[in-house]
């Protein structure tokens, strides 16, 4: 390690869980947040670049560029999570609009313009639907050379949130997580394994709620809007998830994941395992490699893992910073 903060680029469909991550993103000091992409997802996209422009302000964050980026998946029509996230994406907490503009150029271009400007290589986390990663791998190919890794918040290895075994955001666009995962860099997949086990005890809800801080409030309330079931105690409920914030918390601290590199690949077939993330954990090849031959595919550290203490700790103390 060299001290200095790892420079990264979130690209979102904020969402309230989302706006968690860049919360954290913008006060953790070992972190350098570039820039912000937007993409459709938990909400259209102009709501998402409204909202992250919205927690960026209320955050303290300084000037970071937010680009507006794809309005649809490559294939698919946009499908929302506003049962999720609310109406406005954000939970329905009547945040104030924001007061300053998006770049003036589109989330493409701004990852592109960042990635390869940026004096250390960057580590890019979406915590959305792929589409606009696709897109950056497809049309500027070079940019990997500046890329030390994508830390990706998608897919699971057990069960599925959209479909029995497709996690959200693969789901909304399949095929730009098969393209994410020819990439050619490094690949580390915080999926719904892990995702789901990162609570907040209500007590540290309660508190954050009751700050006098703008952005410490903001991520109360947002975990207030992020309820649980987990746990055995009546409070439980009233616990929240971090959710994507998660898979920055993996960024700051990788020591707080436990992970395995294995083959993964994304269903693209039509049918009920359209968006799966298949991903292989046989000790051996199995009847199929066997017969048919083995086939090429990429192998991504997959998190099986979580040290859920330890980033509830790292969440509470930069958050509150």
């Amino acid at each position: 390690m060299t001290g200095q903060p790892i420079p990264v680029i979130i690209d979102c469909d904020t969402g309230v869980d989302d706006a968690l991550a860049l919360l954290f993103a913008v006060r953790h000091p070992g972190l350098d947040l570039r820039a912000v992409t937007c993409v459709a997802g938990n909400t259209d996209v102009d709501g998402v670049v409204r909202n992250t422009l919205t927690v960026l302000e209320l955050a303290g964050a300084p000037d970071i560029p937010v680009g507006r980026g794809a309005e649809r998946p490559l294939l698919e029509p946009a499908r929302s999570a506003r049962h999720v996230h609310g109406a406005d994406g954000m939970g329905d907490l009547g945040l104030p609009a924001p007061t300053r503009a998006p770049a003036p150029v589109d989330a493409v271009t701004l990852l592109r313009r960042e990635i390869l400007a940026s004096p250390r290589p960057v580590t890019l986390i979406p915590t959305a639907p792929l589409t606009n990663i696709a897109l950056l791998l497809r049309t500027h190919p070079e940019v990997t050379r500046n890329i030390e890794r994508i830390v990706f918040m998608g897919g699971a290895v057990a069960t599925g949130n959209a479909t029995p075994v497709a996690e959200f955001n693969v789901w909304h666009d399949p095929e730009a997580a098969a393209i994410l995962l020819t990439a050619g860099v490094p690949i580390t997949m915080y999926g719904l394994d892990v995702f789901m086990r990162v609570v907040v005890p209500a007590g540290e809800v309660h508190r954050l709620r009751a700050s006098a801080e703008p952005g410490t409030r903001l991520a109360g309330d947002l975990l207030a809007h992020r309820p649980t079931t987990q746990g055995e105690e009546p409070e439980a409920e009233e616990a929240g998830g971090l959710g994507d914030a998660g898979a920055v918390c993996a960024v700051a601290d990788p020591q707080g994941i436990t992970t395995r590199p294995l083959p993964v690949e994304v269903s693209l077939a039509p049918g009920p395992s359209r968006g799966q993330t298949i991903v292989d954990r046989r000790p051996r090849p199995g009847e199929s490699e066997i017969h048919e031959g083995g086939r090429d595919r990429p192998l991504v550290d997959v998190a099986l893992e979580v040290d859920v203490d330890r980033y509830v700790k790292l969440y509470l103390e930069t958050v509150e910073r």
